[in-house]
């Protein structure tokens, strides 16, 4: 009989996805299936081994969502099966998550089960906004409601009227559209219209947005500022405070939409991230090796002719790696080889597998890379560039100027992954959420524009694209758009850099470079 598995819930917290707990991403990254709700961030969703299967059972518009009784049965059966399950659920799974009806089911089939706790909203939104929950001499507690359930018949529940004589801060969760039967039902209990009250709209989120005033006018405030679901309702003496965070970060407020494969886009997230900006995944490419193609092969077979080896990515770097230990051999066959990388990050690589550059030039790019070799190798030499199917041409061009001998041979092509939903249609919408968009490689523009490059074009109006360097430049400007940045350095650093600058004077008023 098959050993029965594990299901964990898991709070994913407000929204924020470095809210999350650190042992919630353990979890998550272990996981053989993770059944989910709508999340504020689809990022956390990265986390998850490639193995793992992704159930949706929330609502979204335009489809129905799963019942809860057939959710806690999903369960019980995906555990039945021996897997490892993540119930990812924002906020708290117990902070009116119906956590413990999931937990019920899954006792009544005696399937073991985990609940790791999530930052709920109550609080982080509250904070993220500059509202205490409590604070001396002012509010010595605070009590949370969920506010969609109270006008199912046109009327408060009977616990409102004790809830409403409470004093401290009020908290109501998902009651923006009952927020007038709330503000009546508050004052009909004797909250002065001079109560301070408060609407946070997607806390903890780039979008943030708070409104303040009274029980007097706080509705006609929402209304003037367009605040719209999800938001919080926050009643009390602490609302009026505004305790906002002062420390800034280069790149707080900025979100940006990253492109390109796993390994280049988890560096450049911990950098943007790191800045602080809000960073998502738009478009995810996968490498398709060809290690062990004849031409590959053949490269590996005449290793020891070869005087140089040039690698123009870290991606090249590891698929060459990868195919020599595969074949069996190892770094003693590459004794007498010189490297030539084209950047800081694809030297950092080559490290990485003990072998230092003996030439990278200052300005990381293929043409630089190109003009350098040029004045380095003599007849005598013999280079093996082993890298993408859609490399530059100019490193050939240079190359052939000097009638250099060298291979230029295929290791691994670069291909938008087959999985998510990457409709061009969809995600002509998810741009517009974007203040920068990034390019890490000529091919990465191709699959952006390669479904429906009209749509593409039309999804990029309004935002600043952002190219790590001349070649990605060149292949988005032949699909009909011009990059508004490009970094001066080949490297993630460099398009961080480039991302800073222009967001910084942006913020302070000043035209963008």
């Amino acid at each position: 009989m098959k050993e029965r598995g594990i299901v964990c819930l898991v709070g994913a917290g407000p929204g924020d996805p470095g809210l999350i707990t650190e042992k919630g991403m353990l979890r998550l990254k272990s996981c053989d299936a993770v059944v989910y709700d709508s999340l504020a961030s689809d990022l956390l969703l990265k986390a998850v081994p490639d193995h793992c299967e992704k159930i949706y059972v929330g609502k979204r518009a335009g489809f129905h969502s799963m019942k809860q009784e057939e959710i806690n049965q999903l369960l019980v059966e995906l555990a039945e099966k021996g897997r490892k399950v993540v119930r990812l659920k924002g906020g708290d799974p117990f902070v009116f998550g119906r956590g413990g009806e999931e937990i019920l089911a899954l006792k009544k089939a005696d399937i073991p089960y985990e609940v790791i706790s999530g930052v709920t909203s109550a609080v982080a939104a509250l904070a993220s906004a500059g509202i205490p929950v409590t604070h001396r001499a002012i509010s010595r507690s605070f009590h949370v409601m969920t506010g969609h359930t109270l006008s199912e018949e046109g009327t408060l529940p009977p616990d409102f009227n004790a809830f409403a004589s409470l004093s401290g801060t009020l908290i109501f969760l998902m009651g923006l559209g009952n927020l007038p039967l709330i503000v009546t039902g508050l004052m009909d209990q004797g909250k002065p219209g001079t109560t301070p009250a408060a609407v946070i709209e997607n806390g903890t989120l780039p979008g943030q947005k708070v409104v303040r005033g009274n029980l007097f006018n706080i509705q006609q405030k929402v209304k003037e500022f367009g605040i719209k679901s999800p938001a919080i309702i926050v009643v009390g003496e602490t609302a009026a405070l505004d305790f906002s965070s002062t420390g800034k970060q280069p790149l707080e407020g900025c979100r940006i939409g990253i492109t390109g494969t796993p390994s280049f886009t988890g560096k450049l997230h911990k950098e943007l991230s790191g800045l602080g900006g809000t960073v998502e995944y738009l478009l995810s490419l996968s490498l398709k090796s060809y290690q062990s193609d004849e031409r590959m092969q053949k490269a590996y077979e005449d290793l020891k002719n070869y005087t140089w080896i040039v690698f123009t990515s870290a991606n090249a770097v590891r698929e060459f790696f990868l195919g020599l230990m595969e074949r069996g051999e190892d770094h003693r066959a590459l004794g007498h080889v010189k490297f030539a990388t084209v950047g800081k990050g694809t030297a950092d690589e080559l490290l990485k597998y003990g072998f230092r550059s003996d030439y990278t030039p200052k300005h990381y790019q293929v043409l630089d890379l190109a003009e350098g070799l040029k004045g380095r190798v003599t007849k005598h030499d013999r280079l093996l560039i082993p890298r993408s199917s859609r490399g530059s041409k100019e490193l050939n061009q240079i190359l052939n100027e000097v009638k250099a001998d060298y291979d230029d041979v295929v290791l691994y092509d670069v291909r938008k992954e087959g999985q998510e939903e990457q409709e061009n249609g969809k995600r002509a919408a998810i741009t517009k959420e974007f203040d920068y968009i990034t390019f890490a490689s000529a091919s990465g523009v191709d699959a952006f524009f390669e479904e429906d490059s009209v749509a593409a074009l039309k999804s990029l109006e309004g935002l600043m694209v952002v190219c790590i360097g001349d070649i990605t430049a060149q292949a988005l400007e032949a699909s009909g758009r011009k990059a508004d940045l490009i970094a001066k350095e080949y490297s993630i650093q460099g398009v961080a850099k480039a991302i800073c600058q222009d967001w910084s004077d942006k913020t302070n008023g000043r035209k963008g470079v």
